[in-house]
């Protein structure tokens, strides 16, 4: 499969990168500033982005925003110009990564009430570019999968992960960077996954 990864400097684009290579997927890593390897193109710009995403089978985004002390709209405005890029190039495939903290479906009083409240306002301004992130995925017309980890650790891969389909996972409170990307790959695989949002936690 031919996969372009958006945000593969980060920790998570990084490992969709070294799995999806180690699986023997013909992979385009887009960073914003260039290591000497990877692939650098302008992620709001979707003449800058249409080369490196034709041809392509499918394409992740794993851009996240860098601060959570100022608005931001990063990954609502790179996912925009990514969604006109892969219409432009004809490629129907695509898997976004969110965030599960945003969302009570599923969780449990303590989380709901307690614990995600407080989160709410310390991450308000990432956590609302991405929900408007995934109103651009849900409208987009392409055959998307939207991810939503918890809290990501440097753990390792354990594919011992737990998902739910279109709600939380019940207690999920944290998941692996290398298993989010197993979780990935996994989800490029199955058709099935498109057009759901999936929750993961460990």
């Amino acid at each position: 499969m031919r996969i372009t990864v958006l945000g593969a400097s980060g920790g998570t684009g990084a490992k969709v990168v070294e799995l999806a290579r180690e699986a023997g997927h013909e992979v385009t890593a887009i960073v914003r500033t260039r290591n000497g390897r990877d692939t650098v193109a302008d992620v709001m710009d979707p003449d800058s982005l249409g080369p490196h995403v034709a041809g392509a089978d499918a394409v992740v985004s794993a851009i996240g925003s860098r601060s959570a002390r100022r608005p931001t709209s990063v990954q609502t405005d790179s996912t925009a110009a990514l969604v006109v890029a892969m219409k432009t190039r004809g490629v129907g495939r695509l898997v976004v990564v969110s965030n599960s903290g945003m969302v009570t479906d599923g969780d449990g009083p303590f989380s709901r009430h307690l614990v995600k409240p407080v989160l709410r306002r310390v991450l308000k301004h990432p956590w609302d570019d991405m929900a408007r992130m995934e109103e651009v995925v849900r409208g987009s017309g392409l055959e998307w999968t939207i991810l939503r980890p918890p809290q990501l650790t440097d753990g390792p891969r354990t594919d011992a992960f737990r998902t739910a389909v279109d709600t939380n996972v019940r207690g999920g409170t944290r998941v692996s960077r290398a298993d989010l990307a197993a979780l990935v790959l996994r989800c490029l695989a199955d058709p099935g996954t498109a057009g759901h949002a999936i929750s993961v936690a460990n």
